[in-house]
This record gives structure tokens, C-alpha cells and sequence, in this order.
């Protein structure tokens, strides 16, 4: 591993407990097996599956070096062989994210005929992206082992109080930015008028009383702001500064909710 990548993994763990990777994770696309639930005892297998793309990757970057023109769907199809993805997928989606779109700033570049030096930036810029998903994923594996963290159920379950809806809003957005980054536009999309509908919606009346600026503020971010940077193909780094700034106010929200339940309690 390169100095540079080690000081990007070391920066993921501080990153990673600053996003709170203690609470509940959002799960897998798909079926999941009980692997994500023990990732000490799999770290030398994720180990070993991220040093196995990192030289797939590169394989398939030294094939378009050598003027060839390599199939870069195979950049894809690696990352979704590996039990990796599940694990980083189920723990820190902002890093998963971060990978799909290194994966496609590889293969964009390639299809695209960008000099090769080019292509090596964006293979550079995957490979941190993979070893920061290893350290997010080590750590996680602590506090399972420590017991700070609960299992990852295979079934979702429904939120009930307003601050779990907004927990469970915010993760929702995380994944937006994921299937955006999977170029998967229709589901980002589909998500984020889901997410409206299903979750947002029913604190709506709880907020308004409250701060009514706020929830009109976070209706035009549902509704305009990002559905239209999904549209308008904005890239990653825009599409994640609008959920960045989403959730700050749904932390904002959040609080609220909080305080207004302890008034209550205090009433009664």
C-alpha cells in the first residue's frame, strides 16, 4: 500500500467515527448473509478481495496501456464478485459510494480515449477509495467485537418514533448518492419521491409546528434541488453536496422532534 493510501485509510477511520458508524446500518441491495454480522472473522478474506481488485483494476488499466481496448463492464463485474461489497455496503455507504464512482471515472476514462495518464489519476483515486472501505470495515469489526453496534438484520423494519424516521431518512439519502454513483439514475430517483412519500410525510405535521421555514425548505430539496441534480446528471460530488446539506437540516429536524417529545413528557 502506497504512504498516500495509508494516510487516506487512516483518515476513513476518523471520518467514520465522526459519521457515527455506531448506529444501525442500512442494508444490502438484495440478500444478505449473516457474514456482516461476524467481519472479524472475514477481515483476511476482505483483505485479500481488495488487494484481488486492486490488481484486476490495474490489469484491466495496463490492457488499455498496451493500446488494447479492454472490456471495462469486467471493472463491474469484479466489484460485484467480491463478499467486500456487501460488507462495506451494509457499514458506511458514503464509501461505497465512493467506490462505484472511482470504478466509473475509470471506466469513463477508458471508453472515452483519455490519455493514460489520465486513466491512472482515476485508477489512483479507486484504489484509495477501496483501502478506505478496508478501514471503515476493520473498524466496524471492532465494535461488533466490543459490542457497540447491533446485528444487521436481513429485514427491514419499519421506524416508529420521529427521530428513527429521521435517521432512517438520512440513510435512505446515503443510498441515493450510492445508486447515483452506480449510475443507476431512475432508482436514485425513485428513492428520493419514496422517501418523501413513505418516511418525510409523516413527520410533516410534527415539523411544521415547530418550524415551518425548515420543512418547506427540506420539501423543495425532496421535490426540485435533488431530483433535479439527479436529472440533470450533476455528478457524485454535486448530488452528494446536495444530501450533505440535507441531512445537516435533518439534523436540524431531528433535534426538534427531540426536544419537542421531552416538553411533552415534562407536560404530563
Amino acid at each position: 500500500m502506497t504512504t498516500g493510501i495509508k494516510k487516506h485509510w487512516r483518515s476513513a477511520l476518523f471520518a467514520v467515527m465522526a459519521a457515527g458508524l455506531t448506529s444501525q446500518p442500512v442494508l444490502a441491495n438484495g440478500e444478505i448473509t449473516d457474514q456482516v454480522n461476524h467481519l472479524k472473522e472475514h477481515i483476511g478474506e476482505y483483505t485479500e478481495e481488495v488487494q484481488w481488485l486492486e490488481n484486476k483494476f490495474g490489469g484491466v488499466v495496463d490492457a488499455y496501456a498496451q493500446d488494447s481496448k479492454p472490456d471495462t463492464h469486467q471493472l463491474i463485474e469484479f466489484w460485484e464478485e467480491v463478499n467486500f461489497h456487501s460488507a462495506i455496503e451494509t457499514q458506511y455507504v458514503p464509501i461505497y459510494a465512493s467506490i462505484w464512482q472511482g470504478i466509473y471515472g475509470v471506466k469513463q476514462a477508458i471508453d472515452s480515449g483519455k490519455d493514460i495518464t489520465a486513466v491512472r489519476d482515476e485508477q489512483e483515486k479507486l484504489n484509495q477509495a477501496l483501502w478506505q472501505a478496508l478501514g471503515a470495515v476493520k473498524l466496524a469489526a471492532k465494535y461488533q467485537q466490543d459490542g457497540l453496534v447491533k446485528a444487521i438484520k436481513t429485514t427491514a423494519s419499519e421506524p416508529v418514533t420521529g427521530p428513527e424516521v429521521i435517521d432512517d431518512i438520512k440513510d435512505r439519502l446515503h443510498r441515493v448518492v450510492a445508486k447515483y454513483a452506480e449510475k443507476l439514475n431512475e432508482v436514485a430517483t425513485t428513492l428520493v419521491h419514496d422517501t418523501y412519500m413513505q418516511r418525510f410525510e409523516g413527520i410533516e405535521g410534527a415539523l411544521i409546528e415547530q418550524d415551518a421555514e425548515l420543512v418547506e425548505d427540506l420539501e423543495k430539496d425532496f421535490n426540485v434541488t435533488l431530483p433535479q441534480a439527479i436529472s440533470k446528471d450533476a455528478g457524485v460530488d454535486k448530488v452528494r453536496d446536495v444530501v450533505e446539506a440535507m441531512q445537516a437540516k435533518l439534523d436540524r429536524a431531528k433535534t426538534l422532534l427531540v426536544d419537542a417529545e421531552k416538553g411533552r413528557k415534562e407536560v404530563f
